[in-house]
């Protein structure tokens, strides 16, 4: 078991605004050290009173993203899968609700004995609890802890003052700050300021904490004498002033930081070797590829949250890694599924490749997504149905194949005659909502010579869920019969994980949400053969 003493404690805090890229920061800075041979994970504390983003509209802060564990998490949490290529869980990310929940909890249990329950220290202890929980649970040697929102809020400050606190705990030399900071250009002026920066760092050291790096967000580049002026305010060593500038992807990150020498500042502050040069190999041919692709699809996403794209963050990544793995650049077109219906999906879906019907919760838009699957099994145009996606697949099946007009979800209509699509025996009697879905990793079971296992090559696969409705298996032998098939099956339950139509050029529906397990070393099968059949059906349509 790691302990403090031989776990490295690094934690990034962000100055003079919001969403600077924190979580993009240490991915790139935990990437660089694990290509060093370093045992590296990243935590995100966040300041919000929801226990877990499982509850929050995805217009509030994005998707929410699901681990193997079944926890419910921040987006960050993706992006530290994506680069890192390792599973995250549960103790990954915790919320400022979460731990006042374990704090009451225990109070009501009595075990503080009648002590006046208070933030300091009952709160930041338990703040220091999750942070070291992460070292002492899989023996890391770097710990990342990334402190959600801006230097300055209130509801920031027990985050802060926690992190002030781990450095008397650990020592000096096993402790690091990172503030992430803007240098924001005055065009007027055409000069970059200092202030906004001098300012964020010194709230932070009135809370007790000097950073010892600064890595500055910038349009343009840091010339010498404004780094000279950020270290002699700020306080750091001007070889500590690490340029950040705006970059063509987050995957070119990393490389940005290795070239302004940010791992190897970090590894000297924390007296680690840095003899070990990184293994980026794989990495630089996946940005080789990504940057040089030989062909270009336009994939249509249908969803009803389009208008913040980040609430399908794990979808558009993973066609990133998808189409660089077929040297394919995926243009993704994004349709508003109450703005498509039967008389305008074919001028909305012309010069598509392929079509991905997100996921999503209730009745909004969902006959837009329906009309939409109709028109690409009609039409033999490549779809892929995730979730809610492959739930309307079903239905429009059932409405205009088996003839069941009345056919639905009871998400969507709760009196239908016709369930295909209804809630799990387990959910009927559930009146709260977090945390109460099937979540996590489950079992399934491919049947051969099916699009699944052909990109799979395997019958046995695990992926994560994140829903409460099922598929209805009253009606699996009349929806088999007509030619939809169940190509994939939990072993346990025999609930239905992956529907097809096998003489469709390409039509899978997944129960499941295979996004989440796509990563830049390991693109999702799923979404590498939705790419190549969406390029197969653009070069046939191109030839005819």
């Amino acid at each position: 078991m790691a302990s403090r003493k031989n776990t490295k404690f690094i934690f990034v805090t962000g100055g003079v605004t919001s969403s600077l890229g924190k979580g993009i920061i240490a991915a790139s800075l935990a990437k660089l050290l694990q290509s060093r041979g370093f045992s590296v994970t990243i935590q995100k504390l966040d300041p919000y009173i929801n226990v877990d983003p499982g509850t929050l509209n995805p217009y509030e802060h994005g998707e929410c993203f699901v681990t193997e564990d079944g926890a419910e998490t921040d987006l960050d949490l993706g992006h530290y899968e994506r680069f890192l290529n390792i599973n995250t869980s549960q103790e990954n990310n915790v919320t400022t609700g979460r731990i006042y929940y374990n704090v009451i909890t225990k109070e009501r249990e009595g075990a503080y004995l009648g002590k006046t329950v208070q933030v300091i220290p009952h709160i930041t202890d338990e703040i220091k609890r999750n942070i070291y929980a992460v070292a002492e649970k899989n023996d890391y040697d770097i710990v990342i802890t990334e402190i959600g929102g801006c230097v300055g809020d209130i509801e920031s400050l027990p985050f802060i003052e926690a992190v002030r606190q781990v450095k008397w705990d650990v020592g000096p030399n096993n402790f690091l700050v990172i503030n992430l900071t803007l240098i924001p250009y005055l065009k007027a002026a055409g000069e970059l300021k200092t202030k906004p920066t001098q300012h964020a760092v010194k709230q932070l050291l009135e809370s007790g904490i000097q950073p010892d790096i600064l890595v500055c967000r910038t349009e343009h580049k840091l010339p010498q004498e404004i780094r000279k002026k950020l270290a002699l305010f700020c306080n750091v060593n001007i070889n500590s002033v690490i340029e950040a500038m705006d970059a063509d992807s987050i995957y070119d990150v990393p490389l940005l930081m290795r070239k302004e020498k940010l791992d190897e500042r970090v590894l000297a502050k924390l007296k680690l070797s840095h003899k070990v040069e990184p293994e980026l190999t794989q990495w630089k041919n996946f940005l080789g590829k990504l940057k040089n692709p030989i062909s270009d699809i336009n994939i249509a996403l249908v969803g009803k949250y389009i208008e913040l794209p980040d609430a399908y963050k794990s979808i558009t990544e993973a066609f990133i890694h998808a189409g660089t793995e077929n040297e394919t650049k995926v243009n993704v077109k994004w349709i508003h599924s109450e703005e498509i219906n039967s008389e305008n999906v074919k001028t909305l879906l012309e010069n598509v490749h392929g079509v991905l019907v997100a996921p999503g919760f209730g009745e909004r838009g969902i006959e837009g997504k329906i009309a939409t699957i109709k028109f690409c099994r009609e039409e033999k145009l490549p779809f892929f149905g995730i979730c809610l996606g492959m739930q309307c697949a079903v239905v429009e099946f059932a409405r205009n194949v088996l003839g069941l007009k009345d056919a639905s979800s009871t998400e969507i209509e709760g009196k239908t005659k016709n369930p295909i699509i209804d809630l799990m025996q387990e959910q009927q009697s559930i009146t709260q909502k977090g945390g109460t879905m099937r979540l996590g990793s489950y079992a399934c079971e491919l049947k051969k010579n099916t699009k699944a296992y052909q990109a799979y090559g395997k019958t046995k696969i695990n992926e994560r869920h994140r829903h409460r409705y099922e598929f209805n298996n009253r009606y699996l032998q009349d929806i088999e019969a007509a030619g939809m098939k169940a190509t994939g099956i939990n072993p346990k339950t025999g609930l239905v994980e992956i529907v097809e139509i096998p003489d469709h050029p390409w039509f899978v529906g997944t129960q499941f949400h295979p996004e989440l397990k796509s990563t830049v070393l390991n693109p999702h099968p799923l979404f590498v053969r939705f790419v190549k059949a969406s390029l197969e059906h653009k070069i046939l349509s191109e030839s005819n």
